[in-house]
């Protein structure tokens, strides 16, 4: 089993800035990927971003290119997400994910891709 921690959410001004992190512990090295995804009241759980555990591709949504960062330190078995600009829209529990099977441009975006869930931390962007 992986466990996933994130840590890093709270509330933040539009325009503001917050870098969530995400700790994997367990069978970490059966971890391949890594996403972040997100889910606002109402709404179904959507993607945000996502990194393999080698090499240097990233995947984003389309509503976050250019404003978040994905990255990893796998010596420390932590992915994090620097946000930035953020929006009022950006308000959402976000989650952190993992992947023992790996991802790739067809499959990155989808929550069936990954096989463990953090328990999710509140971003909240005010107007």
């Amino acid at each position: 089993q992986v466990q996933l921690v994130e840590s890093g959410g709270g509330l933040v001004q539009a325009g503001g800035s917050l870098r969530l992190s995400c700790a994997a512990s367990g069978r970490a090295f059966s971890i391949y990927a890594m996403g972040w995804f997100r889910q606002a009241p109402g709404k179904g759980r959507e993607f945000v971003a996502a990194i393999p555990w080698s090499g240097d591709n990233t995947y984003y949504a389309d509503s976050v290119k250019g404003r978040f960062t994905i990255s990893r330190d796998n010596a420390k078995n932590t992915v994090y997400l620097q946000m930035i600009s953020l929006k009022p829209e950006d308000t959402a529990v976000y989650y952190c994910a993992a992947s023992s099977n790996g991802i790739n441009f067809l499959t990155y975006a989808y929550v069936r891709s990954y096989d463990y869930w953090g328990q999710g931390t509140q971003v909240t962007v005010s107007s």
